[in-house]
């Protein structure tokens, strides 16, 4: 209901749109065309059940025949032959019933299996759709921050030629301060123009990770207050997060459907119980004579019905050796699926201990931009004062002014590589 809502809304305003994470990974978890897939295997794997299941229901069919038979034919009065032209009609009732066969049973256990796993996996594709853009996310938002430095830059550097030229008219400060600053200038427009196309990229790709074709999206950050590092002090963090992980969850799942399988394959060697009920009866009349003897139709339907009912036993002696080749498959497949764990989990532990290892350096190095913000800010201050005053040329200010514009930007850099690797923690942590 969540998600209709926020569709709904903004299908109603389809000018400028402003998105925040949550409202990113929102989109992404329902639209994403990965996650689409992923969520028709689950539904196909339950009409598998359903197949399944089926196996264990008889079959019914019914049928009728209407011939025409000319010349020699069996006379149904006297049961000669006789050069005869006649008419043949025949109603049939078959139901046939595999009373016993074990693989059927296993099939409904193994269907069950790989929905299951096909559940796991819709989930994997949510983490890793989730775990993508919020990569994206803040690459954009970075990139934004450092086009926006750049644009403060040239827009200070811009003022300060104006005011260095008044100076110069009036004679207190020299010509080349004004050269100084427009080489600088130049330098800067350059990277601005750099900083603009990878802020377009960014947003382009951030743009593909959720899978939205329109171009009429801003994206924010919200106020977000980081973990503390204590959420990693447990001994057992990356144990937990790993056990609860879907792509783990589904490969043990999937470990469990290659065993069933095996199973499967197994019961090839075992002997199958089938049943059959059959009821027939038929109409024959000869065409081109006098038909006054040939019992009614009514009366033939009574006369002439049928019925059998039987029962066999199949036992397989000698197939070809196939059931022993799907069995040694199956169990070759089941190996292979412990080594896919392995994958997994070599795969999983780096990716949690790398999203810790760059959390905690994160926070050490935002904590420590932090403490220095306020002593960067008053050293800025003192030397707009001084260069004010004349006490400084314009390139050592322009050196500090970039270094003062620089120190900004970091702190926020920081600050969003700290929300970043939180946001990633969630996603893992969130399990199904």
């Amino acid at each position: 209901m969540k998600n209709f809502i926020f569709i709904f809304f903004i299908s109603l305003y389809p000018g400028q749109q402003t998105w925040n994470l949550q409202q990113c990974l929102d989109y992404a978890s329902t639209h994403h065309p990965s996650i689409k897939q992923a969520a028709v295997a689950v539904e196909k794997n339950d009409r598998l059940i359903t197949g399944s299941k089926g196996m264990l229901l008889p079959t019914i069919e019914a049928g009728v025949n209407h011939t025409y038979s000319f010349g020699s034919s069996i006379n149904q009065s006297s049961n000669q032959r006789e050069a005869l032209n006649t008419q043949y009609d025949q109603f049939n009732a078959r139901a046939d019933w595999e009373l016993f066969n074990w693989k059927n049973f296993l099939n409904i256990s193994l269907s069950k299996l790989n929905k299951e796993t096909s559940t796991y996996k819709l989930a994997q594709a949510k983490n890793e759709v989730k775990l993508n853009v919020i990569q994206m996310f803040f690459t954009y938002q970075n990139s934004k921050s450092w086009l926006e430095v750049l644009e403060t830059q040239i827009s200070g550097i811009e003022e300060q030629i104006k005011r260095t030229e008044k100076e110069v008219e009036i004679g207190n400060r020299p010509k080349s301060d004004i050269y100084d600053i427009k080489a600088n200038l130049g330098t800067l427009q350059e990277q601005w123009v750099s900083a603009k196309n990878q802020r377009d990229l960014s947003r382009i790709n951030l743009l593909n990770a959720m899978a939205v074709t329109q171009d009429s999206i801003d994206f924010v950050m919200d106020n977000e207050n980081p973990l503390s590092e204590s959420e990693f002090q447990d001994p057992d963090f990356t144990k937990r997060l790993l056990e609860k992980n879907p792509a783990y969850q589904s490969v043990m799942a999937e470990i469990n459907a290659q065993k069933k399988k095996e199973e499967v394959a197994r019961a090839g060697y075992w002997p199958t119980l089938n049943g059959t009920y059959s009821w027939s009866t038929f109409y024959n009349k000869v065409l081109g004579k006098d038909n006054a003897s040939t019992l009614s139709f009514s009366d033939q339907f009574g006369q002439n019905k049928n019925q059998s009912l039987s029962f066999g036993l199949s036992i397989p002696v000698f197939n070809k050796l196939q059931v022993k080749t799907n069995v040694e498959i199956a169990k070759l497949n089941a190996i292979n699926s412990n080594y896919d764990k392995e994958l997994v989990i070599n795969n999983l532990t780096q990716t949690i201990n790398s999203i810790k290892a760059q959390f905690l350096n994160a926070q050490e190095k935002y904590h420590l931009l932090d403490l220095n913000f306020e002593n960067q800010k008053l050293s800025f201050q003192k030397s707009e004062e001084k260069y004010k005053e004349g006490l400084m040329d314009a390139y050592t200010f322009f050196v500090v002014r970039n270094g003062w514009l620089q120190a900004n930007y970091n702190l926020i850099s920081s600050k969003n590589d700290l929300i970043q690797q939180t946001e990633l923690l969630k996603v893992l942590e969130s399990g199904l």
